[in-house]
Parts: structure tokens; C-alpha cells; sequence
């Protein structure tokens, strides 16, 4: 058999040739602008519905609005990818605002659709989701009905989205300027190199401890020396999403959050609850860890250390089979999915400069089709990333028969797709392991995501949740800010840690993203989720992967708590659904202790 040689470019010009100065991209701007223009003329006549008879009318509103949005958010993820991996393209800068004020018109839209509905007659109400018309959307539109009624009216709320455009989105795009505009000096291997941000934060796992606290201080430096900048847009964004709150009378700000997650607070303590119960088995590790690395205590610098260097690198060729083989294993259609995706240029995995940081997969509705993006450098932390991502990917594309009002995800269930496929990796990377020694540093590599979800994650959520309510109060300063940050850290890390992270809240994109609030807790949530997803399919087999595809198929329909009473039959507003998964994650270190044991 040959060997495959995937591409680590993606390929763009697919949906429009010529990048960001694409004379195609520009007249799909504008036909989307057209089609927005006659969406806002029919809008603008929109009734409250008097009788179940009106409901042909509600279903051509939905149809005109997939289809402004669909081909909007085409050329939005492309210009995303744009931006992704050229953080100079300033075409792309241009074309991302002009992006965000079509979708500050489709949200005004939008709100105006839903206060109609929401004066809708409650009995006429219950008449128009039961025809044919609009039952298949019954979920969505109940939703719709339930956010208009938290809302401001109509105009004050075309207002905000309006304002939100120059007064929120922009300070998000701001950092992500900033971040693109900071290069790191660093000499690795006696050569002086120019990094970016993304690779100096790759520089995190590297097998050389001088050169893991030296790009760990390089960038503390950069963030010292920014962080009145970086404050000020903090304070900034927050400042409007909470001046938002209190205007509509919200009093928690994770009110949004669990809304957007379609989850209950009794969930969400429910699984913080759990975890904070269960976090010494992991300072254990940490501890551990440490004395392997040769240091009294754990380090932030050393969080992602290599324990060994008995795991081999895989190129990025080898690592693509290596995901697909064990994907395979789990059912044809995931690693069909996927071998489509790296023999086709999805996935943007070159590492060179001016690429942003971090990993993401978008997806472009009007192609079908979805894009990786990356920076591989070999380790096997890449590789189970490039699996993650590519399971956020299968999710787009189970969801492929199902109406666009259908597919609109939240992103715990989104995070659930994606941990599945990265345990997969994960676990056969364990299995496959040709020594004891390989078996402990990728052992290690399973037990880093617990401690990143049931540690790192938390450790947002806490500097999160109380910087939001001294927020309430003013500006918080930036040295508060990392008085904030290193508290949380040290709680949420069970006090394993002696050096912390203090501005890990200035480099750290999720805390400027204005989309998704919160954008911390989904992920621990994808991950324990997913573990029981995971364990039933391991009990079942190959044939549960239609199960599985059925399970994404329902999770823009339904709450995450009738998820998964429906498809795992279980109440998670409990701490014992969530100690189960734990527990799983408690074995790999039970496992890992023991190995590493020197003292007999």
C-alpha cells in the first residue's frame, strides 16, 4: 500500500479563490447583503399570528431566515480561516467587521421575529407547533418564545445588538490584534528565533526545562508589560455584556451561559460539586509528577513537561493514520468522515509564524464542509487535538439530514463530540504503548486533560465568576486581576502549584470571546459527558455508532438533562452521575502511580 501524504495546508480557495481579496468573496457579500435587505423588508410586516392558520407564513420566515444565515456564516468561518492563519491579513480585519455588522442586522431580525412570537396567544401557540408546518421545529421555537420574554423591547434591544457591533465584538477583535502583533525573541538550540504567541505557547511541552521556564517568562514578560491594555479590554467587555444584564434584570451573570448551554444550575453545581469533592487523587499525580521532573513542587512552566522521552514524535502522516485506524475501530462512517478530511485539505496544520494560537474547527454550511485549523509540532498532545478537532467536525456532518434550525448545537454537547474522538486516540495510544516506560508518558497524556478539565478549567470558572461580580462594582484593576487569577488557580489546583500563572487572564483568548460567556464550563462538561458516551460504546461495540450519530442528532433539539435521560438514561443534576466519570479518570492515575512508584 502506498503511503498517503495528506496535506498540513488547507485548501480555501475551494469556497472562494483569491483570499481575502477574493473578487468572489465580495460578491457573495453582497448577494448577501440583498438577501438581508429583502429579509428586512418581510420582517418588517411580520404579524403576531392570530390562528394556527399563519404557520405557512412562520415556516417561509425560517426558510428566508437559513438562508441569509447560512450563506453569512460561510463567509464568516472563511474569513475566520483568513485571519487564523495570517493574523496580518488586514483585508481579512476589514472583512470580519463588515461580517459583524450583517450579523448585528440578522440578530436585530431575529429579536423582532421572537416578540412576535412571544405575544403569540397561548393557545394559538400550542395550535401552530402542532402543524406540519412547524412541529419539527417545536424545541427551537419554544426557545425562541422563552428568551423573547427575558428580553428588553424590541427597539431597546435593536439598540444593544446595534451598539454591540462597535461597543462589545470590537473589543474582542482588539485582542486578537494585540495577540497577533506580539512577537517573542527566544534562543532555541543557540539560534535566535521570532515566535509568535502560538509557538511560544508550544514551547510549554518541549523535553528542554530551560526552555519551557524561559518561553513560560518570555511571555509572562510580554503580558506584564501589556497589561494595562489587556485590563482595559477586559473591563471593557465585561462592562457592557453585565450594563446588558442589569437592563434586562438579570441578576446572575451565568444566567446566558446556562441558557445558551440549554443547562440547569443544578447541573452545573451538580459537576463542580463532584469534581471539587475528588481532587486529590490529582494533586497526588501532580506531586508526583514534580518528583519525576526533579523539582520539590509543581510549577506552572511545567504543567505540559514531557515525563519522558520515550514517546516518538509522529510526523503529522503518522498521525493522521494513527487517528484513522483507531477511529475505524469505533465504526466506518467516523473514519471515512475523516479520511475525507485530511485527503482533502481540511486541516491547517503548518507550523511557521503569524498564525494565531490555540485549535479550532468551523464549519461552512453552504459547502458542507468543515476546516481544522492547528499547529502541529509531532507530540502526541497534537495528535489527540487534530482528533478533537476532527470530532467536532463529524458532529457538522452527522448533522447533515437535519434542518438548519435543527443543527445549532450548544457548545457542552459540542465539547461532547470532540472528547469522544479524542478518547479514542487517547486510550489506544495507551494500548499500543511498546514499554512500560512509552505506557507512563502516555498515561500521563490521558491523566493532563483531566487535570486541564477538572483543574485548569475550573480555575477560569472561578476567576471568571469573580472578577464578573467585583466588576459589577468598577473597573477592575490589573493587578487585581492577577491577584483574582492566581487565587483561583491555587484553589482550583488543590495548592499543588508553588509558581502560578498570574496573567493567565490576558492570554488567554476565551476570556475576549463576545459570542459564547463563559466560554470554560461547556468543556468540562463536553469531557465528563463524553466519558459516558464512551463507555457505552466501548460495552456495545461497533454497532453503537449509529446510536451515537442519533445521540448528535438530538443535541439541538433538547436540553442537555433530556439528552441524557433520553440516550444514557441518566439524571446528571446529580453529583453520581458525575463521580462516575471522575472515577474513570481516577483509575488512570491509580494506574500511573503505580508505575511510577520507586519506592516499591
Amino acid at each position: 500500500m502506498l503511503k498517503q501524504n495528506y496535506p498540513i495546508v488547507w485548501d480555501l480557495e475551494r469556497f472562494f479563490r483569491g483570499g481575502s481579496s477574493s473578487s468572489e468573496l465580495r460578491e457573495h457579500l453582497d448577494k448577501v447583503k440583498e438577501k438581508l435587505e429583502k429579509f428586512e423588508i418581510n420582517v418588517k410586516e411580520i404579524v403576531v399570528p392570530a390562528s394556527a392558520q399563519e404557520s405557512n407564513q412562520i415556516r417561509q420566515i425560517i426558510e428566508e431566515l437559513k438562508d441569509v444565515a447560512v450563506h453569512l456564516a460561510e463567509a464568516g468561518a472563511v474569513i475566520g480561516c483568513y485571519l487564523a492563519q495570517d493574523t496580518t491579513d488586514k483585508k481579512a480585519t476589514l472583512l470580519q467587521g463588515e461580517v459583524g455588522s450583517l450579523y448585528a442586522r440578522l440578530s436585530s431580525l431575529m429579536i423582532t421575529i421572537q416578540q412576535a412570537l412571544s405575544k403569540t396567544e397561548s393557545t394559538v401557540w400550542e395550535e401552530l407547533l402542532n402543524t406540519d408546518e412547524l412541529t419539527p421545529f417545536k424545541f427551537i421555537l419554544n426557545e425562541w418564545r422563552e428568551q423573547a420574554s427575558k428580553m428588553l423591547s424590541e427597539k431597546e434591544e435593536d439598540l444593544i445588538t446595534t451598539l454591540e457591533v462597535d461597543g462589545y465584538d470590537a473589543w474582542g477583535q482588539l485582542y486578537n490584534m494585540l495577540v497577533g502583533d506580539i512577537h517573542i525573541k527566544m534562543t532555541i538550540d543557540g539560534e535566535e528565533r521570532i515566535l509568535s504567541v502560538g509557538q511560544a505557547d508550544n514551547l510549554s511541552s518541549s523535553d528542554n526545562a530551560e526552555i519551557r521556564k524561559n518561553s513560560f517568562e518570555a511571555l509572562e514578560s510580554v503580558w506584564t508589560e501589556k497589561e494595562e491594555i489587556f485590563a482595559k479590554t477586559l473591563n471593557h467587555l465585561a462592562g457592557f455584556r453585565l450594563a446588558t444584564y442589569k437592563k434586562r434584570g438579570w441578576e446572575s451573570v451565568l444566567e446566558e451561559p446556562l441558557a445558551i448551554n440549554r443547562m440547569k444550575q443544578d447541573t452545573l453545581d451538580a459537576m463542580w460539586g463532584a469534581i471539587s469533592k475528588n481532587k486529590a487523587p490529582f494533586v497526588e499525580y501532580l506531586n508526583r509528577k514534580s518528583e519525576m521532573l526533579g523539582e520539590k513542587a509543581m510549577h506552572w512552566y511545567n504543567l505540559d513537561a514531557p515525563i519522558s522521552t520515550s514517546t516518538e514524535k509522529m510526523e503529522f502522516q503518522q498521525g493522521a493514520e494513527f487517528i484513522l485506524k483507531h477511529f475505524k475501530e469505533f465504526g466506518p462512517k467516523l473514519e471515512a468522515f475523516s479520511r475525507n478530511a485530511f485527503e482533502n485539505g481540511w486541516i491547517e496544520a503548518e507550523d511557521r509564524p503569524n498564525k494565531r494560537p490555540g485549535g479550532f474547527c468551523t464549519g461552512m454550511p453552504v459547502s458542507e464542509e468543515s476546516r481544522i485549523f492547528m499547529t502541529y509540532s509531532g507530540s502526541m498532545s497534537n495528535v489527540s487535538t487534530l482528533a478533537h478537532e476532527l470530532g467536532h467536525a463529524f458532529h457538522s456532518y452527522a448533522l447533515r439530514p437535519v434542518h438548519w434550525m435543527n443543527r445549532r448545537y450548544a457548545m457542552g454537547v459540542a465539547e461532547t463530540a470532540s472528547t469522544f474522538a479524542e478518547m479514542i486516540v487517547a486510550d489506544a495510544s495507551v494500548r499500543e504503548a511498546k514499554s512500560k516506560e512509552e505506557k507512563i508518558a502516555l498515561l500521563e497524556d490521558k491523566i493532563q486533560r483531566s487535570v486541564a478539565f477538572f483543574m485548569n478549567i475550573h480555575a477560569r470558572f472561578l476567576f471568571e465568576t469573580r472578577f464578573y461580580e467585583e466588576r459589577k462594582d468598577g473597573i477592575v484593576s490589573a493587578n487585581r486581576l492577577n491577584e483574582l487569577m492566581e487565587e483561583a488557580q491555587r484553589e482550583a489546583y488543590g495548592d499543588a502549584l508553588d509558581t502560578v500563572h498570574p496573567h493567565f487572564w490576558a492570554s488567554k483568548l476565551h476570556f475576549y470571546i463576545t459570542g459564547v460567556p463563559f466560554y470554560n464550563f461547556p468543556y468540562t462538561f463536553g469531557y465528563l459527558f463524553s466519558l459516558s458516551i464512551y463507555s457505552k460504546a466501548k460495552e456495545e461495540g461497533s454497532g453503537f455508532e449509529e446510536k451515537y450519530i442519533a445521540l448528535l442528532q438530538d443535541t439541538a433539539v433538547m436540553s442537555v438533562e433530556d439528552l441524557a435521560m433520553k440516550h444514557l438514561q441518566e439524571d446528571i443534576t446529580k453529583e453520581a452521575f458525575w463521580k462516575k466519570g471522575i472515577d474513570l479518570c481516577i483509575q488512570d492515575v491509580e494506574e500511573f502511580l503505580q508505575l511510577t512508584n520507586t519506592k516499591g
